[in-house]
């Protein structure tokens, strides 16, 4: 209770003084004329934001990002870049942290940074985490601690061991993980890596949890809250072990104790913008109140937690959380949406192909087939108490009611069978079309490494750059496959993030990220695969003939694609460059031009093109109904 509330007494000071600090930074900032001491000062109003406010602190990395791109300052890049996937990750935007750790490890290794490339590897095994890919996660974090050994960063092999020991923790391998939680503990306390001290107690609490060693756990989540308070860490720290200790308390069976830890834990997570807090967090309030017996207060909690999950496609405890609705909705006597969630769970695991060991799963199957048993009991006997009320009309209208009861459990036998069989055949061939979109994007990215290595080997520019070519579009209709198998919906494709991470790709490949900025003036839309590959190619054509001759001598411009649909059967998709007014390709008689015409063609649409203050092309498709 006291350090529950120091922290509520510690709240408004801890934003008061952030804000101050950041208004007297903002001040140096703006009179500062020094290009590498300006960088300085936004990297650290990042990671003062970062403790108190996640969306604040991800402007403030977009503006690092922004003059560092202008500068085109080849060792402040790669560390920006690494900031803002940071802030993406901790907002669940996990696609949009992906593409900055991916900008940020290939400008570390440009400039032979390890320590650069090791931290985004820990960063970037977070996020694998989060989408229920822990092996992938793993062999991350080992590389990032292969790097920290090959420089002895002592503070950088701490953290990778804690993070190796949270791995093996999910995975149930909890002596390795105990063993690697105490290395890192002895690291720390040997070299007085005081940075170290919250992370390494906050494991060490896991894997005790982990363990049922519970009230161990609680010790190592006090000393931890106790290194927030002394290194005033911010309110997303408090948020996290605040959670920490609200989770060993409900082991303990504290449990109102552990309310109090997570309400104020939620209430911090909101005032900060910290999106994992408030899901996370979310998440154990629910539980909680299950534990307590409370179902009507405890599902308002998970299905938010859900909810949040399946949007930010956080799937690394959706299976857990779909077994809790599943339970809250049996305990309330609806059967039909525990079954439904129960089948959800089981669906998502399989999709993931989680590396949990067999036994658990076992156990798993084993707790579902009980609980499925037991509803078929209390079903039953809500049925023979039914029966005892009608008894007094007589032997013949009892007759009468046990012939339709026995009919009528028969019928919803067969009609259970046939949904259950029919929701397995199409989770089957659900996973079977994700696994081929799936290699088909790994063939389709062979064929493109292939033409990269056939590229390296020509020195004619010409036929160089028409390699370079091919292999974009070979990589346009890649990203389609890929997003086929990662989304939810395998019959759709969403336009604006394919238009986003293509371009991102052609700009990377001619190596105009700082020369050409995007600019993409439109909704999110959903289209279907015949329609979104035609569109990706001609984008492709489009994109590649502006960044050539639209913008010479090194002039920079800016691309704006805009993309509606006005009707059912209509698509108006319009490409402007603000270049030399040359780029255009309906006059052309190349590939490109004839590519560009036949796929035009293809989706029955009409194009004009129009050079005033640059180039615009514009588009109108007719789409034709589906059989």
């Amino acid at each position: 209770m006291k350090l529950k509330l120091l922290i509520f007494l510690l709240f408004p000071f801890i934003i008061h003084s952030q804000q101050a600090t950041l208004a007297e930074l903002e001040r140096k900032l703006n009179s500062e004329k020094n290009q590498t001491k300006k960088f300085e000062i936004i990297s650290e109003m990042v990671n003062i934001a970062f403790g108190n406010d996640m969306k604040q602190a991800l402007e403030l990395a977009k503006k690092g990002v922004q003059l560092a791109d202008q500068v085109n300052d080849k060792n402040w890049q790669p560390k920006f870049y690494e900031m803002e996937g940071r802030m993406h990750a901790n907002l669940l935007q996990l696609d949009s942290a992906n593409l900055f750790f991916d900008k940020a490890m290939k400008g570390y290794k440009a400039i032979e940074n390890r320590r650069g490339q090791a931290s985004t590897s820990f960063k970037m095994a977070w996020v694998l985490k989060k989408k229920g890919e822990y092996e992938k996660a793993m062999q991350k974090n080992i590389y990032a601690l292969k790097l920290m050994e090959s420089i002895d960063d002592k503070a950088g092999i701490c953290d990778a061991m804690t993070r190796i020991s949270w791995d093996l923790t999910k995975q149930n391998r909890l002596n390795e993980a105990l063993d690697y939680a105490e290395k890192a503990i002895e690291m720390a306390e040997k070299n007085n890596l005081t940075s170290e001290f919250f992370y390494v107690y906050s494991n060490a609490g896991d894997v005790a949890i982990a363990m049922e060693k519970n009230q161990v756990s609680l010790d190592y989540f006090n000393k931890a809250a106790a290194i927030v308070k002394e290194q005033n860490l911010g309110l997303t720290s408090l948020v996290d072990i605040g959670n920490s200790q609200g989770n060993a308390l409900k082991k303990l069976g504290r449990y109102d104790e552990a309310i109090r830890f997570y309400t104020n834990s939620l209430r911090m997570a909101k005032e900060s913008n910290y999106h994992n807090g408030i899901t996370t967090v979310t998440a154990n309030l629910g539980e909680i109140n299950l534990l307590k017996g409370n179902y009507k207060e405890a599902l308002p909690y998970q299905l938010e937690t859900v909810r949040l999950q399946e949007t930010n496609n956080d799937i690394a405890n959706l299976i857990e959380n779909y077994h809790h609705v599943s339970t809250i909705y049996r305990k309330l006597n609806d059967f039909e949406s525990a079954l439904s969630y129960k089948q959800k769970a089981y669906d998502l695991r399989d999709s993931i192909g989680s590396i949990e060991s067999d036994a658990k799963m076992s156990e798993l199957l084993t707790k579902y087939e009980t609980e499925k048993k037991e509803e078929t009991i209390a079903f039953q006997e809500a049925k023979i108490a039914q029966q005892k009320l009608v008894q007094y009309l007589g032997i013949v209208v009892v007759a009468l009611l046990l012939g339709l009861l026995i009919f009528a459990l028969i019928s919803y036998r067969n009609r259970s069978k046939s949904n259950r069989l029919l929701a397995q055949k199409n989770a089957e061939n659900e996973l079977l079309m994700k696994e081929i979109h799936h290699r088909v994007k790994n063939n389709l990215e062979i064929v493109s490494s292939l033409l990269a290595l056939q590229s390296a080997q020509i020195d004619d520019l010409k036929t160089k750059e028409a390699m370079t070519e091919g292999q974009n579009r070979v990589n346009s209709i890649s990203i389609v496959h890929q997003k086929l198998y990662q989304g939810t919906n395998l019959g759709s494709i969403e336009m604006k993030d394919y238009f986003l991470n293509l371009s991102q790709s052609i700009l990377d490949s001619f190596g105009a990220e700082q020369k050409v900025k995007l600019n993409l003036a439109m909704e999110k839309l959903d289209l279907d695969i015949d329609t979104a590959v035609p569109l990706g190619l001609i984008i492709n054509e489009l994109l590649t003939n502006t960044i050539k001759y639209a913008f010479p001598e090194g002039d920079k411009g800016t691309i704006t694609i805009k993309l509606e649909k006005q009707n059912d059967q209509h698509l108006h998709l319009v490409v402007t460059d603000n270049g030399i007014g040359k780029s255009g390709i309906t006059h052309g008689t190349g590939f490109g031009t004839q590519l560009v015409s036949l796929l035009t063609q293809q989706l029955n649409g009409t194009m004009k093109e129009e050079s005033e203050n640059g180039t615009t092309h514009i588009f109108d498709f007719k789409l034709r109904k589906a059989a």
